[in-house]
């Protein structure tokens, strides 16, 4: 019998304005899709007390992430908030031709410079919260940051919300529910788009009837 071969990954990057969902929107995704892997970002922000070096980020001194962008390690990389953020350029490479799909919780810079490298792999989902209020009550709620930084994440959000034109599709997460299955919908249909079923074209000649 004859059969595909592996799909090629899908890169599934989601992006938002700090507060909207889109990393409670991951951690469901990750628990739900087991073919879904997390793209871990390598960070010069100080590491928070739930977070763990090596699954939530790569904690690294601002020295040591210069020098890996010297060295041209990054497939993306920007500054937000004063912190340096990249992904692993080998990294991806591996597990986009291995079949595996990788989510990236990444800004607009992130997303853009991925765009431009690797458009054919990406899938791309800007969240938006329901309201500015909501927003600012979700910020507030998390207990993470001080008033004064949230002032300034709420400064920047209308001005990262004007990147979401860049996105595939776009998503409103009031109900987070609603949300994840929405973004698995996106994600299941991607997996099926003909460039990214490798030996389809074979597969096709194999069954074609000669007329």
């Amino acid at each position: 019998m004859e059969t595909l071969g592996k799909n090629k990954g899908v890169m599934l990057v989601l992006s938002s304005p700090s507060g909207a969902g889109k990393s409670s929107i991951c951690k469901a995704l990750l628990n739900l899709d087991k073919n879904l892997y997390l793209s871990i970002s390598t960070t010069t922000r100080k590491k928070r007390p739930n977070e763990i070096s090596g699954k939530d980020y790569n904690f690294v001194s601002i020295n040591e992430f210069k020098k890996k962008l010297d060295q041209n390690e990054f497939i993306e990389h920007a500054k937000v908030f004063d912190n340096f953020y990249g992904t692993d350029k080998s990294l991806v490479a591996t597990k986009i031709n291995e079949g595996k799909d990788l989510l990236f919780d990444i800004d607009w810079q992130g997303a853009q410079q991925l765009r431009e490298k690797m458009r054919e792999d990406i899938v791309s989902v800007f969240i938006l919260p329901p309201s500015k209020k909501e927003l600012e009550i979700r910020l507030k709620k998390r207990g993470q940051d001080t008033d004064e930084v949230v002032k300034q994440r709420m400064s920047a959000a209308t001005s990262e919300i004007t990147h979401w034109a860049e996105y595939d599709y776009v998503i409103i997460n009031d109900d987070l529910n609603i949300s994840v299955r929405t973004v698995l919908g996106i994600l299941h249909s991607e997996r099926m788009k003909r460039i990214r079923q490798v030996g389809l074209g074979e597969f096709i000649r194999t069954i074609s009837l000669d007329i």
